[in-house]
């Protein structure tokens, strides 16, 4: 079976990720910076309103993965709240100046994240030997990487995916992620060998404002609609769940 996790930035797309057939959510604030820890109020309704799988990303900044000794204890207090509000996991990912798995470090946050499951997130991505990284990510005791095969997108990956899954040898799953979408997940299904795939099936939604002041930007980012809202849809978790079950078969 094939099991698809959507990558929330709201409540209303934890909603939509369960209606739409997803078995897990990773929930995240500020996905244009690839997501960061989402607020104690996100975690708490998202947990009373789903009842699918939580795993909240514990990720203090956007930036790099190379955190200080104070990001490092920002890190553990999120990972000591998700915990009490009931979250089946977290998303975490660290790496060394020199590009390695921070193997220390991520042990620790393994065992106190215990018995909440763990998934190492695409900092896995940015390691400067993804086979080395493979084995450094297994001795910590997490159950799962998220990758995109260390190109930007998971299609573009594909060949480094199926050497993953392959070299895991069901040591660990390999999901794949970034770029997922209906008109590639049957060719991921077949190519990458992965059971497991990571999207975030959303669109901007118009908003509803009225008044549009045309002199001001509060985003900025070119592409991103400023009177938008970004937003998981029901019928594309459907869609690529339905297409992905049809290509494993």
């Amino acid at each position: 079976m094939i099991t698809l996790e959507i990558c929330a930035s709201s409540v209303a797309s934890c909603i939509a990720a369960q209606q739409g057939g997803a078995k897990r959510i990773e929930l995240c604030d500020n996905l244009l910076e690839g997501g960061t820890t989402p607020s104690y109020a996100t975690i708490a309704l998202a947990r009373e309103k789903v009842d699918i799988d939580i795993y909240p990303i514990i990720r203090p900044r956007g930036g790099d993965f190379l955190y200080d000794d104070l990001e490092f204890a920002i890190m553990q207090k999120d990972i000591a709240m998700c915990k009490q509000l009931g979250c089946n996991g977290v998303v975490i990912g660290l790496l060394t100046a020199d590009g390695q798995v921070d193997v220390e470090r991520t042990k620790i946050l393994v065992e106190q994240a215990w018995p909440m499951g763990v998934t190492f997130h695409r900092a896995f991505d940015m390691t400067a030997d993804p086979i080395q990284a493979l084995e450094d990510v297994i001795s910590t005791g997490c159950e799962r990487i998220l990758s995109s095969g260390q190109r930007n997108t998971a299609p573009e990956g594909t060949e480094l995916l199926k050497t993953l899954v392959q070299l895991a040898e069901g040591r660990i799953i390999i999901m794949a992620g970034s770029g997922v979408r209906a008109n590639n997940i049957t060719m991921l299904v077949q190519e990458t060998g992965a059971t497991e795939f990571h999207t975030t099936a959303r669109s901007y939604v118009e908003s509803k404002m009225v008044y549009r002041n045309p002199h001001v930007s509060m985003g900025g980012i070119p592409g991103v609609p400023e009177y938008g809202i970004s937003l998981t849809q029901v019928d594309d978790v459907k869609l690529i769940l339905e297409l992905a079950q049809q290509a494993k078969g």
